[in-house]
């Protein structure tokens, strides 16, 4: 276990992302992989308010409802973490104070819980004054709603700003940071978000961890992603040089007789700054690659390999 930041909350070192249930798992399926992870040792589940209203037909809170759902019918929400974002929900656009609010009973109410573990700002909303933002989340940690704020998707200058801000004011500091980070996404995070971790012990959950699907080596050609409910979000990542991290993984996998989505996430686990890595699974089938990558021991070679081929 791993404690996040500055909090008392211990986790296992995976986070499972909550992104496909609702979109690429309906219930049961949900159900069935978030009892493998609990079983399997995990304990850190990360959503947000707005998954999956990207998807054809959904609104919304499908992620939060299927996740309070399943913790009512386990009776066990006092045994894992919940994260959840605020800012993107069709109905809670933005930062504003009161859309904060809101959006939090509406989330609470989804959860079937009376508190939120880690409440992020899921993005920046520049139109509403830094500071009244972070009144209104300081105010749902005073009446207990929320116990810990944090940060995912703002620039290196608003976190500072953020941070300045909560010392100023005396408001409830982020315990957590959650960028885009993986092994052929790595110098927005690199270059000045890490040491800002660091400076101010901000837990990192990168998200996209395995790139979408495209570090777990199934999208070998274009046509691989034809027709896949992540093409969209995978074909980004579709070039030469990200082929190349993707045969290196294969090999250094073949060598661990390990899957190479555990590769990749093990190469975040070795870099200091990060927490946890987030993953999802749309089948249980997927699940054990994920919990395997804490306990996967990858030589300093085999780091030094894929920091290389991936710079």
């Amino acid at each position: 276990m791993v404690a996040i930041g500055n909090s008392n909350l211990d986790i296992f070192p995976l986070a499972l992302g909550g992104n496909t249930f609702g979109w690429t798992s309906d219930e049961n399926a949900s159900f069935e992989i978030l009892d493998a992870f609990t079983a399997g040792g995990g304990n850190f589940i990360d959503t947000a308010d707005s998954y999956s209203a990207f998807a054809d037909g959904n609104s919304g809170g499908e992620s939060e409802t299927i996740i309070g759902n399943w913790t009512a019918a386990r009776g066990n929400r006092d045994d894992v973490v919940i994260a959840t974002k605020v800012s993107q929900h069709p109905e809670f656009r933005g930062l504003a104070p009161a859309n904060v609010k809101a959006a939090a009973e509406a989330s609470l109410k989804r959860l079937q819980s009376d508190h939120i573990d880690v409440y992020y700002a899921h993005y920046d909303d520049e139109k509403t004054p830094l500071v009244e933002t972070l009144a209104a989340f300081d105010e749902l940690v005073k009446d207990g709603k929320v116990r810990y704020v944090a940060i995912s998707n703002y620039s290196p200058d608003r976190i500072r700003e953020w941070l300045s801000l909560a010392e100023q004011n005396d408001f409830s500091a982020p315990i957590a940071l959650q960028p885009h980070y993986n092994l052929v996404t790595r110098h927005e995070y690199e270059s000045e978000l890490a040491a800002l971790a660091t400076d101010n012990n901000l837990g990192v959950f990168p998200y996209f961890a395995l790139a979408a699907g495209f570090l777990t080596g199934k999208y070998r050609t274009r046509e691989d992603l034809e027709g896949q409910a992540r093409e969209k979000l995978a074909s980004g990542y579709f070039t030469d040089k990200g082929l190349e991290v993707v045969d290196a993984l294969g090999e250094i996998a073949a060598a661990h007789e390990a899957e190479i989505s555990s590769v990749a996430l093990a190469w975040l686990l070795e870099q200091p700054t990060v927490t946890a890595p987030i993953a999802s699974a749309s089948k249980i089938s997927q699940l054990s690659a994920l919990l395997a990558a804490p306990g996967l021991n990858l030589t300093s070679d085999e780091v030094q390999r894929l920091t290389d081929v991936s710079a």
